[in-house]
């Protein structure tokens, strides 16, 4: 069953499509290709899951572009959220 979306084949994390426990593997419609990722926090509905390792200072990636920059470590399956992201969402260019 999907329970998750990637948006941008270029994207670096996913959305929950419901709550994800933790240890749920991660499954999508349509995406060959997609990284075979389990969960390793609990994920409400409509987060965001890294998809891969992504360090601290590197951007994270949704519908193909910049959204954040991480200000923590991440590795793939965990929660990516305001903990651990700055937005750059509205920022002067």
């Amino acid at each position: 069953m999907v329970n998750a979306l990637r948006i941008h084949p270029d994207d670096n994390v996913a959305v929950a499509l419901r709550d994800l426990p933790a240890g749920t593997r991660l499954s999508f419609a349509g995406q060959d290709g997609a990284p075979e990722v389990a969960t390793r926090d609990e994920i409400p509905f409509g987060h965001k899951i890294a998809l891969c390792t992504i360090a601290p200072g590197e951007v994270v990636r949704k519908y193909g572009a910049g959204i954040g920059v991480m200000n923590a470590p991440v590795a793939a399956g965990e929660h990516v959220h305001v903990h651990n992201l700055r937005s750059v969402r509205g920022a002067a260019q």
